[in-house]
């Protein structure tokens, strides 16, 4: 069977963690894999990802039905976007129906609302059964442990203790892009402050050094004063990951939750307290939670939220814990688990083509 994965993101890029797993893992012996890589420049990621595919296309230059054309000469039977509407996607190529069976995974959880798009790959608790199969175009296939495959980045700090234990400060988190900061959020984590005396929050974005007075400016008008607050910009990837050393508990945001930033906070030993609603957008933590087996960090509402947090600022010796042995619960989860992911993405693929072949007889 050919299976063909799309994305622009074949780089240095968030989306490399999970597919170069995936790329590894694939059984070569029985699926020839394709990679059309649309974006103009390479880097040392994008080396590393040729080397995992059988097949290697540079489609930046190429107009969508050049694309489409080229994925049919090619005989693929499942071609997989990996961008969604997201940057240097080639949703118009999937739009000609360049192959049979057509899947959408992992670079944008939602809808591309193409009717060409046949299937989106998730799981059942970023998506639970008859809760947004209504809201897509595609068919929503949920592999059996999670939407996701985390590869850890290499030369990663070690954990460190827990800075309260040490500081007697309690410190909160929320490291995302600032249009993830809704005015919501920043009343929910104010009302979360005020349970938690003498607790700080630390917000780091990457774009905060071009806009720090009026990003501020929205976080103490939000009930969170400014002498709790701490502004960080734009850090190298190193200097990111050593940041969760001074980080207690991690918050995550709605209605967009966090993915790459979540996985990266779990295998550094800060725990993560999402808020899970009715969209797809919003429910991309709770999977990874239940992925590592910490479902009861998963609230339903804004009030658990709060008081989940909060309970957790609180019981330090369950924080210690956490702390102490959640890398090594990481990398024995299914999220962490290339071969098994994999197996289940290529029984996926197989089950669709499968479908496909007895509906066209």
């Amino acid at each position: 069977m050919r299976v063909g994965y799309v994305s622009g993101d074949l780089r240095e890029h968030a989306v490399a963690y999970f597919i170069e797993p995936v790329l590894e893992a694939h059984d070569h012996n029985s699926l020839d894999i394709f990679c059309y890589y649309n974006y103009l420049r390479a880097d040392g990621v994008t080396r590393r990802l040729r080397s995992l595919a059988d097949h290697w296309r540079e489609i930046a230059p190429l107009s969508d039905e050049r694309v489409a054309q080229l994925v049919r000469d090619d005989g693929i039977d499942v071609l997989v976007d990996l961008s969604g509407h997201t940057a240097h996607n080639r949703l118009l190529a999937f739009a000609r129906k360049a192959a049979p069976v057509q899947v959408t995974w992992l670079g944008y959880l939602n809808t591309t609302g193409l009717e060409a798009m046949d299937y989106r790959i998730t799981d059942a608790h970023a998506s639970p059964p008859g809760l947004l199969d209504n809201c897509h175009t595609e068919a929503l296939a949920r592999l059996p442990d999670s939407q996701w495959c985390y590869r850890p980045p290499e030369d990663c700090p070690d954990v460190t203790p827990a800075p309260t234990v040490s500081t007697g400060t309690f410190t909160f988190a929320v490291f995302t892009t600032p249009p993830k900061i809704t005015d919501a959020m920043i009343e929910l984590w104010s009302r979360l402050l005020a349970r938690v005396p003498g607790s700080r929050l630390v917000v780091l974005c990457a774009i905060l050094g071009s806009i720090p007075a009026q990003f501020r400016a929205r976080f103490v008008n939000g009930g969170i004063p400014n002498e709790r607050l701490q502004l960080l910009g734009s850090k190298s990837f190193k200097d990111y990951l050593a940041m969760h050393g001074i980080v207690d508990l991690m918050l995550d945001t709605f209605p967009y939750s966090g993915g790459t930033t979540t996985c990266h906070a779990l295998w550094m030993g800060v725990p993560v307290v999402t808020l899970a609603g009715g969209t797809a957008t919003s429910r991309g933590g709770a999977s990874l939670l239940h992925a590592v087996g910490l479902s009861d960090l998963v609230a339903h509402g804004p009030e658990q939220y709060v008081n989940t947090a909060a309970g957790l600022a609180h019981d330090r010796d369950r924080l210690t814990e956490l702390r102490r042995a959640l890398r090594a619960r990481m990398a024995r989860s299914p999220l962490t688990d290339s071969v098994r992911f994999t197996a289940n993405l290529e029984a996926a693929y197989r089950a669709m083509w499968d479908t496909w072949c007895r509906k066209e007889g």
